[in-house]
């Protein structure tokens, strides 16, 4: 398939793949193969951050130069003109859990802005593999309050108030903001957030790490929307989540499929905005006019700017393509 039409836009903002940026965790893992091409000499990781704003553009007019600095230079470029902020706004990660994750809780919108933060953290998690029998903690069970759960961290029985979901691959989870939960071991998964790193952690399992518990139960909500989200199957898509903070889709690619059937079709008459394309598996090659072509190996990301010009994405064998597309509550 040939990218129809031609583009005025210069190829200084085509699409290009992004440097990913090995963050270590206690509970990580040393060794990320067959995920990642990546074993740690040192400390353990635990997340592999595709977005962050230390990751940086691998290729490109931009090669180098790191996300976010790329944001300050040139949002609206990134964004689009009628984005409300100016940075980056979502962060994403791949999670590799080898023991379990503090129990924690992240602020939303009102309670960050309160303590001079940008945003809260919503979140989700989409599982790329699952053990038999893997588990998360997503919320609290229907009869606890938050002097149960003040209680309950006294006397180290946290777990006993938090629902259990049992994750198998290809499941989406979503974790809004003000969701005590936490992540366990068994499932590697795709976590797609706010741009936000506030952690409030309630229960670490006795490792010599701080807790937040005043602010974590400030920001705790006994009933939140968080659970497993099912997916809508369209034509041409599956559509995994659609909230008010990110669109999620796994895009059915034929051979090859172009820019201008990748966006959502309800998008219509809005303008262009940023979105990542994600290879969870196998591989393909994004190529255009104006620029040079470059491949998407298993799990790599590729940010494709608002003022990008037209492009074409090619199969180039097994390509399972996620598109990610930030959106802002109105």
């Amino acid at each position: 398939m040939k990218t129809s039409g031609t583009s005025l836009v210069p190829a200084r903002w085509a699409p290009f793949r992004i440097e990913p940026n090995f963050v270590t965790r206690v509970w990580g893992h040393r060794d990320l193969r067959p995920w990642f091409d990546h074993v740690s000499a040192g400390d353990p990781v635990g997340e592999v951050w595709l977005t962050g704003d230390q990751c940086s553009a691998a290729t490109g007019p931009h090669d180098g130069e790191t996300l976010g600095r790329l944001f300050e230079l040139s949002p609206h470029s990134l964004l689009g003109e009628h984005a409300p902020a100016l940075d980056s706004p979502l962060l994403i990660k791949v999670i590799f859990a080898r023991e379990k994750l503090s129990v924690q809780v992240h602020p939303d919108d009102r309670l960050a802005h309160k303590a001079g933060q940008p945003r809260g953290k919503t979140e989700c998690w989409y599982a790329l593999a699952a053990d038999p029998g893997a588990q998360v903690a997503v919320g609290l069970k229907p009869d606890s309050s938050l002097e149960s759960v003040r209680e309950k961290i006294a006397s180290n029985t946290l777990e006993r108030a938090l629902r259990i979901l049992q994750i198998h691959k290809g499941d989406m989870v979503f974790v809004d903001a003000g969701t005590v939960h936490a992540i366990w071991p068994g499932s590697v998964l795709l976590e797609v957030q706010q741009n936000s790193d506030i952690t409030y952690r309630l229960y670490d399992y006795g490792r010599p790490r701080e807790l937040h518990i005043e602010k974590g139960l400030e920001a705790a909500k006994v009933e939140t929307r968080a659970g497993k989200v099912s997916p809508e199957t369209l034509s041409d898509r599956t559509v995994l989540i659609d909230v008010e903070y990110f669109r999620i889709e796994k895009v059915t690619v034929k051979e090859s499929i172009s820019s201008d059937h990748l966006r959502d079709p309800h998008a219509a008459g809005r303008p262009a905005g940023l979105s990542y394309l994600f290879a969870a598996a196998g591989a393909g090659r994004i190529s255009g006019p104006g620029f040079e072509a470059f491949d998407l190996a298993p799990r790599s990301i590729a940010c494709v700017p608002a003022a990008s010009p037209l492009f074409e994405v090619e199969d180039l064998g097994g390509l399972d393509l996620i598109r990610i597309e930030p959106k802002w509550p109105a």
